[in-house]
């Protein structure tokens, strides 16, 4: 896990730098732990959005890909990119953990597939202006940053122009409510308006893990000011008959409150 033992951990003031430095080296010590636990959920080789178990599949929120160079970004071990590669979609993942890559070249073995994988910050993806037509991700990079504004700029500087930007995030109203999938978890603790990160610190007093809130004002505020057009926004509801619970996730809390936010955008 970490050389360095968790000390502390609850909605704490840190250095922006530190935060949205700390998931590199977080993602690479959990890597395994977390597919231990979610794997067989998301697949070696699926397209899942959400806990809710939205495949793109079903949704085809990415449009027509016929003919698209597609980029995933925050891909965790690509296994969305890996189910558009069975598709026959041009698609490169990016993700800046080693581990989670190494997990995805793994995957890639066990499939008797290649998919393209970077390692790659995505607030500065190493791509020329222009190179895409789509690009997404599912619950990546966006909220482990204090900037999530650069890694939209990142991204409309490498689509074309009118290309779609689609990224699946913790549904804002979350925030207010403690990470409980059960009956605790019904009752708001927070301001939805408190912006102050969830940090876990370690005995040295370094930032281990960070994660930013932003209220849906915030996002389409940060897409709009990177110049996207917002064209749909997603909430998927809990299915019936769906009893897995996943952090805060779950039946009970689903029935009631939207757990994932899909955006939907095009540059504008």
């Amino acid at each position: 896990m970490t050389d360095d033992p968790l000390a502390e951990a609850g909605y704490l003031d840190i250095p922006p730098t530190s935060g949205g430095a700390a998931g590199r080296g977080w993602w690479d010590a959990n890597a395994a732990d977390y597919l231990e636990e979610h794997g067989a959920f998301l697949g070696p080789a699926d397209f899942c959005w959400c806990p809710e178990g939205l495949r793109e599949a079903d949704a085809g929120l990415l449009g027509d890909l016929t003919g698209a160079t597609v980029l995933e970004v925050g891909a965790g071990a690509g296994q969305c990119a890996r189910w558009l590669v069975a598709q026959g979609v041009a698609v490169v993942a990016t993700d800046v953990s080693g581990g989670m890559l190494a997990a995805g070249a793994a995957y890639d073995a066990s499939v008797a597939r290649t998919t393209p994988l970077v390692q790659a910050d995505a607030r500065e993806l190493p791509f020329a202006d222009a190179s895409f037509d789509v690009a997404f991700t599912a619950f990546g990079a966006l909220p482990f940053v204090p900037d999530a504004e650069r890694v939209h700029t990142s991204v409309a500087r490498v689509l074309r122009p009118g290309g779609r930007w689609v990224f699946a995030v913790t549904h804002p109203i979350r925030w207010a409510f403690p990470d409980d999938p059960g009956e605790a978890g019904l009752t708001a603790t927070r301001s939805y308006f408190d912006r102050t990160p969830y940090a876990e610190l370690g005995e040295s007093g370094a930032v281990l893990y960070a994660e930013y809130h932003r209220t849906l004002g915030d996002h389409v505020a940060e897409l709009a000011a990177a110049g996207f057009v917002l064209d749909r926004l997603v909430e998927p509801q809990w299915p019936s008959g769906h009893d897995r619970t996943w952090g805060g996730w779950g039946p009970v809390r689903g029935a009631l409150l939207p757990g994932t936010a899909i955006f939907v955008t095009h540059l504008g």
